[in-house]
Formats: C-alpha cells, sequence, structure tokens
C-alpha cells in the first residue's frame, strides 16, 4: 500500500504530496544527512538544496532523470549516491560538487561520463556497475585520489592505459564485462589489493605474482585454461584456487578440477569509507 501509494503520488507535483513523499523533511537534519531512496520521486525537491551544510545525500531507488542547477549550493556535500534510477547522462551540477569523496552511479542508463567528471579530484571511490557502458571512460584515469572503482555488469572489452597513472587504486571490481583477455594494464599496477574479474571470458590468465600489493584475485566463472599465479598469502577465488591442484596432463589430455565455491559479491551495503 505504501509503495504503490507514493509511486501514485509521485505523478502529482502538488506541496502537500511532495510533503508526504519528503516525510515532512523540511529542515537539515541534525546528521548533516538526507536519504530519499525509495520514494519514487522524478524531481529533487528544491529545498533540500538550502542546506548548504548537507554532507550525505541518498537519492537511491527513485525515477530520477535530471537534477536542478540548485544542487550546487551543497559544496559541502561528500557522498552522493545516484543509483537505481534513470540518468541516461551525469547531470553536469553533480561535476561542480568538488568535496565529493564517494559517488554511486551504479544501475543507470550511462553510456559515458562527462569530461567534466575531472574536476571531482577528491573522488575516491567511484561505483559505475550495471550501466550500459562499453568502455571505460578514459576521465575516469584523471582521478588521481580514486582508491576503489566498481565497474561490473558493463560491456568493457578493455581497460585504457592511463588506468595505470591512479596510484591510489587499491580494488577494481570488472565482474560481468566482456574481457576476452586479462586486462593487461593491471599488470602494471603493483598497487592494487583486489581484482575482480568473475564472469568474463578469459581464457588463460598472466602471472600476477610481480604484484606486491595483491591481497584477493576473484576469476571464477571465465573459460580459463590457467589459475593466475599469486605470491604467497594471496587469496585466489577460482578454478584450481589453493584448495585444489591446477590440471595435469595425462597422455594429452587435459584433467580439470573445479571448484564450487563461489566469489563473494562486492559489499551490498555502500560503504562511507574509503
Amino acid at each position: 500500500m505504501g509503495n504503490s501509494l507514493k509511486a501514485i503520488v509521485a505523478f502529482v507535483p502538488s506541496k502537500k504530496c511532495q510533503k508526504y513523499l519528503l516525510e515532512d523533511l523540511e529542515e537539515m537534519p541534525v546528521d548533516k544527512m538526507v536519504d530519499l531512496s525509495g520514494r519514487q520521486l522524478r524531481r529533487l525537491p528544491l529545498h533540500i538544496c538550502s542546506f548548504r551544510e548537507l554532507v550525505k545525500l541518498y537519492l537511491s531507488d527513485n525515477n530520477l532523470n535530471h537534477l536542478p542547477p540548485e544542487l550546487e549550493q551543497l559544496q559541502n556535500l561528500q557522498i552522493l549516491a545516484l543509483d537505481f534510477n534513470n540518468f541516461k547522462a551525469l547531470p553536469l551540477v553533480v561535476c561542480t560538487l568538488k568535496q565529493l569523496c564517494i559517488l554511486y552511479l551504479g544501475n543507470n542508463k550511462l553510456c559515458s561520463l562527462p569530461l567534466e567528471l575531472r574536476l571531482l579530484q577528491n573522488l575516491k571511490t567511484l561505483w559505475i556497475e550495471s550501466n550500459c557502458l562499453q568502455y571505460l571512460p578514459e576521465v575516469v584515469c584523471e582521478l588521481s585520489l580514486l582508491k576503489t572503482l566498481h565497474a561490473g555488469s558493463n560491456a568493457l572489452r578493455t581497460l585504457p592505459t592511463q588506468l595505470r597513472c591512479l596510484q591510489e587504486l587499491r580494488t577494481i571490481w570488472l565482474s560481468g564485462n566482456l574481457l576476452s583477455e586479462f586486462p593487461s594494464v593491471l599488470l602494471d599496477m603493483p598497487f592494487l589489493e583486489v581484482i575482480d574479474v568473475d564472469r568474463n571470458s578469459i581464457r588463460f590468465f598472466p602471472s600476477l605474482a610481480h604484484l606486491p600489493g595483491l591481497k584477493l584475485v576473484i576469476y571464477d566463472h571465465n573459460p580459463c585454461r590457467n589459475a593466475p599465479k599469486v605470491a604467497k598469502g594471496v587469496r585466489r577465488v577460482g578454478r584450481w584456487s589453493e584448495e585444489t591442484p591446477e590440471p595435469r596432463k595425462r597422455s594429452g589430455a587435459v584433467i580439470e578440477i573445479t571448484l564450487d565455491e563461489k566469489p563473494p559479491p562486492p559489499p551490498a551495503n555502500k560503504p562511507e569509507t574509503e
């Protein structure tokens, strides 16, 4: 009843209807956080943009496809969640929020990211999973403080060589893409701690033993002929990982021993720290 009623009310722009959707949110909360997730919103209420000390704004799971220019007033915003909406393009006003540290854009309809994204030089976490990206926008490689990049469930076939410039990057999630080869640029990123290439089409894995920072590599659900070699203490999740040996040749035939263990997905709950 509640969600159905909100869905109907969302079509009516009257102040009373908007007040119902916002549950009387008229003053900035003491904790400087506003969570409007799952409210069936089709537009951001303008009075939210007057909360100039706001630090966290969650707009997940709505029907948004644009944002008002007044959002630029939120210059103290550090966390912005726009996932599970209907954005076909990232509103440029988001790129004016220069204190942003964490930006969630997953589960939209994005095919690209604007060059203005480079203005977000404080960004440390970027989630762009489950969009329509056929390539990783090179502007991402200009986010020098980026530590976590979640680009899973797109249509990526390669990664740009400029990615190696992100020397603060520690975690990269690439599961559910169209990679047919292990991205060679990742071999030049010794600072990476977590690499996830689960559910791609990679047939051969190069050695990762030279990556001193690596702690976890997830490579399950690939048609691979080998497991990636890793340094001692690095956890592997996939076929022939540490629990079972790699395939041995017998009389010209390759005997494959598979592992039923499923790789852990990226965190279900959005992190608020890097």
